[in-house]
């Protein structure tokens, strides 16, 4: 409890010292990192192309709303003003001056000083303003004017030194720094008397406003000269005002008059109510410093910061509720009061009046929905429903979580979504008397009811269900979703249309068929309401809805719907997702945020501005209608409208190749990958209900260098090269292959003739062998015969010579056979002859073994040619002329001399040799 008394105490406390907050124009910021510039902005202007020029230090800047560009002098000076005199941008910098012109899509600078040599060495100047006064174009330094009427440049100089000069009623002032202000006749210069009281005064604006002259000084404030008589300006900011140092005043359109100072920002004042309202650091600006302000064609306002540049939307119909101290949080609903605005957030619930933000007590913790029912405010809360009328705040009940509450479609009752079901408030006179709805203990985000005693409940994760009850609140459930099969119903959103209930449930819109008792899509909200993630009703005809991140304000005529874009910078990334609600505020629409809440005007019709510029640009080169640009380029259209507030038109696009309309985002369209040929790209603006072209830009994408004239001729050349050498290829070849085929003929001729030689050759050796052959066999046989006639003959003259020796008695026999023997023995020639055929016939054998057996005689060589014949020892022995046991003492040694063993048989071993 104690804990909890000083939460209390503590939260009090903080709400006493919120900083006031107001309802102030929406304020757009550039900084460094969106210009790529520098940190001083010392004059902005519009252009008549409707850009918008920054003299930003070392660098001119252009911005048309959708592109920046940044450009350096020559000399590279800084450039401390601007003035736009049509088509020409003039600016000023140290020793310096000139005017830039657009061409080609760039500013080109041209000098006008360079030129006449009008700055003398000694000479310290800095045109620090540019004025068009009778004509002639003034460039305005501390110590003096340089006019330039379009040819020569004259140059006057002041005996005193001055802050800046002013055009007032056709008259020229010069504020003098020490000594007042003068106004100049015929090249002479009167000091204005009865203003002596702004001497030693810095004066940084004069301004003519409903027949009063407003000075404004850095430190003194503001002095107002009504018929003649100079006075201070009779007003508690003017006290602010001499501690801020004006820098810039200006009165601008619905009688406001805005001055930028240099440390409390920016002070829009309303002379019709006579308030203030202070734009600085503490709500939107990024800082207080205001070093020059300028007029758009819109009328609003562009502040040149210290360190950035601010665009202030004062004549939008957008204004725009911002807390940045991170106090308020993110607002869940808004209301307005009487007296302000009541705000429920998910720190608590907070109130707004006379400029003050303040936390209201006891309702810290998540509120979630204000509803006004009749004169009092009804607010949904983590801890329960609490009523706020007339300043003051009372719990209701303690039921948590009052997510939505809703008018009843039948009656005059309303139904209030909580954490834990649904409340019936059947008396909003007695909002005491309440029925809790028994048997949905689920927490309901979203209810409605357009029959009687049926109630339709969308549970806040998933599930849609419809309610029975009686009279007596008895009550019968049911679960829609699950009984029509559907299965993807998580967040189920429940939205009334001309006493129609429709369920948005997976981005498809159901309504429900009482017969079937089942879901069925509709047809007109599926076909014109695709992709929709939230919905928000405002009456019967209008609501809001959340497509692709962007709010549309849609207007419902008949069975058409007018469809207006809310653009996204109001809102961009502080829409807090599934807890859309729109309050009406007499002619305006209060929006929650995450960070407070806008008010918007909606329109029903839209008038579109139809004068748009469109900017191409391939590789940082402008290209022009219907031009050429390389293949496979990047192209880069900037659809430039003029317009940079709430009057920006909503365009879309279509290209060749494209069917449907493309939203252009932030004005630029990126073209990729294009084929070669005629394209074209096709602006259209929406009204809300029809699509109207606008502007059209054709251009034509080149043929692929691969395929262009010169590479086309390269190919048939190649390609003819080509054919032309495989033709000569082909020649040669085919007269290589008559020739090698000839040669070839040759050839088989030639190795079919020496094939017939070889044959014949062969034939013939064949035959000579064969021939040889039969003498072989001749010889052989001649030599067998001769060894058989020989062993024979020796063999008679053996038996012979026994018989003779036997028979001792017949000599004279004896004598006779002897001769005889002597007779028939074998002559000298025969045995020769007997030999050479041996030898011829076992040749190749006698070479073997000599080889192999170099250390046999002649004698062996003649024996083993005897055993390889297979004779025998017997048979031996009278053709080598010795005896049989002589024939025996010869194989042995030759045995030996052929290194056989006993094992061994040696007429097989002279076989194999």
């Amino acid at each position: 409890m104690k804990v909890k008394i000083t939460i209390i105490i503590l939260l009090s406390f903080i709400s006493s010292q919120l900083f006031a907050q107001e309802l102030l124009p929406f304020v757009e910021n550039y900084n460094k990192s969106d210009y790529k510039g520098d940190n001083q902005i010392w004059n902005v202007a519009q252009g008549n192309d409707d850009a918008m020029y920054f003299a930003n230090n070392y660098y001119l800047l252009r911005y048309d709303g959708v592109k920046w560009e940044k450009y350096t002098l020559p000399n590279k000076t800084i450039i401390r003003s601007i003035l736009v005199d049509g088509d020409r941008i003039y600016s000023g910098s140290y020793k310096e001056f000139g005017y830039w012109y657009r061409k080609n899509g760039k500013m080109l600078y041209v000098s006008l000083s360079d030129k006449t040599k009008v700055f003398e060495d000694s000479d310290n100047e800095e045109i620090w303003k540019i004025f068009k006064f009778n004509g002639k174009i003034h460039f305005q330094s501390f110590n003096g004017i340089f006019l330039f009427d379009g040819k020569a440049i004259k140059k006057e100089k002041f005996s005193f030194l001055i802050s800046y000069c002013f055009v007032v009623d056709d008259q020229l002032l010069v504020a003098s720094v020490k000594n007042g202000i003068y106004k100049m006749n015929n090249s002479t210069f009167e000091k204005i008397q009865r203003w002596s009281i702004l001497e030693n005064n810095v004066i940084h604006a004069v301004e003519k406003f409903q027949n009063k002259t407003y000075i404004f000084t850095k430190k003194n404030g503001v002095y107002i000269d009504e018929k003649g008589v100079l006075s201070p300006w009779k007003n508690p900011l003017n006290a602010i005002l001499k501690t801020a140092n004006i820098n810039a005043a200006a009165f601008i359109k619905n009688n406001k008059l805005v001055i930028g100072t240099a440390s409390k920002g920016l002070y829009l004042f309303d002379l019709k109510t006579n308030s203030y309202k202070n734009i600085n650091r503490n709500n939107v600006l990024m800082n207080n410093s205001i070093l020059s302000m300028g007029l758009d064609k819109e009328n609003d306002l562009w502040l040149g910061l210290d360190n950035g540049i601010a665009h202030v939307e004062v004549n939008s119909p957008i204004s725009i509720f911002y807390d940045n101290s991170g106090i308020l949080g993110s607002v869940y609903s808004v209301a307005s009061t009487t007296k302000g605005y009541l705000m429920a957030s998910n720190h608590g619930v907070f109130k707004y009046e006379d400029k003050e933000l303040s936390l209201i007590p006891t309702t810290q913790g998540q509120a979630w929905n204000i509803s006004k029912i009749n004169n009092k405010f009804l607010i949904g809360h983590n801890e329960g429903t609490f009523v706020y009328k007339d300043g003051s705040i009372s719990k209701l009940n303690t039921v948590n979580g009052g997510w939505n509450l809703v008018k009843s479609g039948i009656n005059n009752s309303y139904l209030q979504a909580t954490y834990s079901g649904i409340i019936i408030y059947n008396d909003k006179n007695d909002l005491n008397q309440k029925k809790v709805i028994k048997g949905l203990l689920k927490p309901i985000k979203y209810v409605a009811q357009n029959r009687k005693n049926e109630i339709w409940a969308a549970d806040n994760y998933r599930g849609l269900y419809l309610i029975k009850y009686n009279d007596a609140y008895e009550t019968q459930v049911e679960n829609i979703t699950q009984h029509s099969k559907i299965e993807n119903d998580f967040g189920v959103k429940i939205f009334e249309f001309r006493n129609e209930i429709l369920f948005l449930i997976n981005k498809f819109w159901y309504t429900y068929n009482s017969i079937t008792n089942q879901l069925e899509k509709n047809k007109l909200f599926n076909s014109n309401f695709k992709n929709i993630s939230n919905i928000a009703a405002i009456d019967e005809n209008q609501f809001i809805v959340l497509q692709s991140g962007l709010l549309y304000h849609i207007y419902a005529n008949a069975n058409k719907f007018v469809w207006n874009v809310i653009q996204e910078k109001y809102y961009s990334g502080k829409i807090i997702n599934d807890n859309l609600k729109i309050f009406k505020n007499n002619e305006s629409y209060l929006l929650n945020l995450d960070d407070g809440f806008i008010s918007l005007q909606l329109q029903q019709e839209k008038k579109q501005n139809t004068n748009i510029k469109i900017e191409a640009f391939t590789e940082d080169s402008l290209i022009e209608d219907k031009s050429s640009i390389k293949y496979n380029s990047e192209l880069k259209i900037y659809v430039i409208s003029g317009k940079f507030g709430a009057a920006k038109p909503n365009l879309f696009y279509k290209t060749t190749n494209t069917s449907h309309f493309i939203p252009i985002k932030q004005g630029l369209i990126v073209l990729n990958n294009l084929s070669s040929g005629a394209h074209s790209v096709t602006i259209y603006g929406n009204d809300g209900l029809n699509y109207t072209t606008i502007s059209n830009f054709q251009f034509i994408v080149a043929k692929p260098w691969y395929f262009s004239f010169w590479m086309i001729s390269l190919y048939l050349f190649v390609i003819s090269t080509i054919l032309y050498l495989y033709y000569k290829w082909n020649k040669i070849r085919y007269v290589q292959k008559l020739k090698f085929r000839d040669e070839e003929l040759k050839h088989q001729n030639k190795i079919l003739e020496m094939e017939l030689k070889a044959q014949n050759k062969l034939n013939i050796q064949e035959y000579e062998k064969h021939i040889l052959e039969l003498e072989l066999q001749t010889k052989s046989s001649e030599v067998a015969g001769k060894s058989l006639s020989i062993a024979k003959q020796s063999e008679m003259i053996e038996r012979i010579q026994g018989i003779l020796d036997s028979e001792l008695d017949f000599n004279k026999l004896k004598s006779d056979i002897k001769k005889v023997i002597k007779i028939n023995a074998l002559n000298k020639h025969e045995w020769e002859t007997f030999e050479t055929n041996l030898n011829q016939i076992h040749n190749e054998f006698i070479v073997k073994l000599a080889k192999k057996y170099p250390n046999l005689t002649s004698k062996d060589i003649k024996l083993c040619i005897y055993l390889k014949m297979n004779l025998s020892s017997k048979e031996i022995a009278p053709m080598m002329n010795i005896s049989f046991r002589g024939v025996e003492l010869q194989r042995y040694r030759l045995r030996k001399k052929l290194t056989l063993t006993q094992d061994e048989n040696l007429s097989k071993f002279l076989l194999n040799i």
